[in-house]
């Protein structure tokens, strides 16, 4: 990384998960078969991480930057709120969580499979990849799987049956990437799922196509053949894949790329090595002052101790000139070694900005509330930051792999009527009705001229209460709009032309509740629907807020009352 620094990711991985699982690299026992102590102060260090950049499914919200948007943003919002319904995605957000809070960095993958779309994490143990440069080269991910799980993917997946009964005859106990024996299992089969930029010739074999390149996945594997260095290669699927399903993640991810497991636990690294040496110390020197030794030059007390081989209220006959004398084992003064210990695990609170309220302790004596709260509030600008970087990784997931496949999805007008009834279509009709009431008035109105008749003025309420019970009396069966829409160019660049608000950014929510106060109070005015200075100001306020945006207050319809009634006062007219 530079002349004097340099890093292992693959030490790195290791020793985190050694950690966290209260683990020395060095073995559990010193020179002298004791035991070492291990003093964890990383995992506390993870888990206030993990809450203070928690993110969940309701945090996830889509909405419309204009009003050409608004209802592409009613389509993203219901097709997304299924979906992750159905795909337990605050399941994956929460392993997802977890993993950054422990490695700062965490790859996630999204696979088509059986029509559906799949999102998972991949652990660090798993995956073999270039720290360098992560998105540019291939990743290979390791794969264990029972011989009923890979003769499952020659349908799910469509690995070759012919090479599946072959690999299936050599069965390996499954093993880390050191080699080290997972378990005591011999029905797993290791596979390597391959995904990069690779020439074509990979797949045709031919010389013409050597240096074209194109994005594929390969699942192989190799067993130790009876030759002694040799390896039978086994290919169970290969082809073309439309884009790299694999996407780096991170708290706080490197500047050029790279990446980076400078998080929670690795920032503690020195920390926890020193902890552990001050407390292993103090328990040795612990363990001395709980012994009592005694000391004679008498020879006839060779070989003998006082726990088996001196009775309570024995007499003690010595040798003249000699006595029995304790040694002295009295506990040491221990401070300045705890002192130290305390030293190092306040460094590493300040390292990964965690205060004392965050781990539970109480502010010292004296401490005012508000100096509390305001600390509090300052550790927590760290996190804030970081759990915005989540919301970027998060809006990255939907606009490259989730809403592009949410579009191959509706391919007709039935399958988005079904994504959208259980949304409110009344919020779709709102934005045509007016619309269709008007088509409806000049067809009458011309019909009424050829006839030689006096054509009846335009009559909002009217017109559009009848188009409204319509389309009410027919129920979801209706047409998916009353005017004519053209839903591929509608949700042509629907992943771009979207707002993506996830981590709820304007966090302050008594500012927010402030502002909206204040535009309720404007818009009450009924003076309001002429005043094109208090619409601008209001539209300025909404969006400043994040909470409501112009197009989303300007689509909500105006009150009708039904055929024949009259119209209810509105003062909320569209922001223009």
């Amino acid at each position: 990384m530079s002349k004097y620094v340099n890093t292992d990711h693959y030490d790195d991985i290791q020793k985190i998960y050694a950690y966290l699982g209260s683990r020395h690299t060095s073995g559990e026992y010193d020179s002298l078969k004791r035991e070492k102590p291990f003093f964890n102060i990383v995992l506390a260090a993870r888990n206030i991480y993990y809450r203070a950049t928690d993110t969940d499914r309701k945090n996830i919200n889509v909405r419309a930057d204009n009003m050409q948007e608004d209802i592409p943003a009613l389509f993203a919002t219901a097709w997304l709120t299924e979906w992750m319904r159905r795909e337990h995605f605050g399941s994956f957000l929460n392993n997802w969580g977890i993993e950054l809070a422990g490695f700062n960095s965490a790859v996630v993958k999204f696979v088509e499979s059986n029509g559906e779309l799949h999102s998972m994490v991949v652990p660090w143990s798993r995956i073999i990849f270039d720290p360098i440069n992560f998105d540019a080269n291939p990743k290979i991910e390791i794969l264990e799987l029972t011989e009923a799980e890979l003769y499952r993917r020659v349908d799910t997946h469509g690995y070759d049956k012919e090479m599946v009964e072959k690999l299936c005859e050599a069965l390996t106990a499954r093993e880390l990437l050191d080699h080290t024996q997972q378990d005591q299992k011999s029905s797993y089969i290791k596979l390597y799922e391959v995904h990069g930029y690779f020439s074509l010739a990979t797949l045709t074999g031919k010389d013409k196509d050597e240096k074209k390149y194109a994005q594929q996945m390969h699942v192989i594997s190799f067993v130790a053949s009876k030759e002694k260095g040799e390896y039978d290669d086994y290919t169970l699927v290969s082809g073309r894949e439309e884009k790299d399903p694999y996407m780096l993640t991170a708290l706080l991810p490197a500047t050029d790329g790279s990446v980076s497991l400078d998080g929670s636990v690795k920032n503690l690294f020195q920390a926890q090595w020193m902890v552990n040496h001050e407390a292993k110390s103090i328990k040795d020197q612990l363990d001395i002052a709980s012994k009592n030794f005694y000391q004679t030059a008498d020879p006839a007390f060779l070989g003998r101790n006082v726990v088996d081989a001196i009775q309570y209220g024995q007499i003690v006959i010595n040798k003249e000139g000699t006595s029995i004398t304790p040694v002295n084992t009295t506990l040491p003064n221990i401070v300045p070694q705890e002192s130290f210990m305390n030293m190092w695990k306040s460094l590493s609170a300040e390292i990964n900005g965690i205060s004392e309220s965050m781990l539970g302790q109480t502010p010292p004596s004296g401490s005012a509330w508000r100096q509390v709260q305001t600390l509090l509030a300052e550790s927590h600008s760290l996190f804030e930051l970081m759990t915005e970087n989540k919301g970027l990784d998060i809006e990255r997931m939907i606009r490259t792999h989730i809403i592009p496949f949410a579009k191959k999805k509706m391919k007709n007008k039935d399958e988005i009527m079904a994504v959208l009834s259980a949304n409110n279509l009344a919020k779709i009709d709102a934005k045509l009705i007016p619309a269709r009431a008007v088509a409806n008035h000049n067809r009458k109105f011309v019909q009424s001229v050829l006839d030689g008749e006096i054509p009846s003025p335009y009559d909002q309420a009217a017109e559009e209460g009848a188009v409204q019970k319509e389309l009410q009396a027919m129920g979801d069966s209706r047409p998916l709009s009353p005017g004519d829409i053209n839903w591929d160019e509608l949700l042509k660049d629907i992943e771009w032309n979207l707002e993506f608000d996830v981590t709820g950014e304007p966090s302050d929510k008594q500012a927010v509740l402030s502002t909206l106060s204040t535009v309720l109070g404007v818009i009450a005015n009924p003076n309001y629907a002429n005043n094109p200075q208090a619409q601008f100001v209001v539209a300025k306020a909404l969006r400043a807020t994040g909470t409501v945006s112009p197009a989303e207050f300007a689509s909500i319809p105006s009150p009708v009352a039904p055929v024949g009634g009259q119209v209810l006062p509105n003062n909320l007219q569209p922001i223009k």
